[in-house]
């Protein structure tokens, strides 16, 4: 099994960027916790992209097809605004399962809605940095059925 772990726009800047929302994790933490739930959840290679792009993160989706198994997406701002991603999510037909730091339902009116979100079977939110640990069980048990 190979998982591609997706991050959007300012995913980089955690740990500094409104750590009161997001937490004081880092990037390079969220890395790490991938790798190693990676291997826990006996992933061949887990494989991770972040960009503030919106193409970039389409064309890395669509490169995805015939190579990856599973995608854990955190789309990020690009949640309520892309239909592109999820577009792309559908196109390839990868199983996909949605990620998100902070609990979004409990946020601004604006962010009840996840495009990328109809394209996943599957959605973790709020749990912090530890929601792709989650959400790389969830892929994983979801991919040994």
């Amino acid at each position: 099994m190979k998982a591609l772990v997706i991050n959007g726009p300012n995913i980089n800047m955690v740990g500094i960027r409104e750590p009161a929302i997001y937490g004081s994790d880092s990037y390079q933490d969220i890395l790490a916790l991938c790798e190693a739930a990676g291997k826990e959840f006996g992933f061949e290679a887990v494989e991770t992209f972040q960009s503030n792009h919106e193409g970039a993160i389409i064309d890395r989706i669509q490169e995805a097809y015939g190579t990856i198994d599973g995608i854990v997406i955190n789309p990020a701002a690009y949640t309520h605004t892309s239909v592109g991603i999820l577009d792309a999510l559908k196109a390839v037909s990868i199983p996909a399962v949605e990620v998100h730091i902070s609990a979004v339902d409990q946020r601004e009116e604006f962010r009840q809605i996840s495009y990328a979100g109809m394209a996943c079977f599957a959605r973790v939110i709020g749990e912090g940095i530890e929601g792709y640990r989650h959400a790389l069980q969830i892929l994983a048990d979801h991919l040994k059925q």
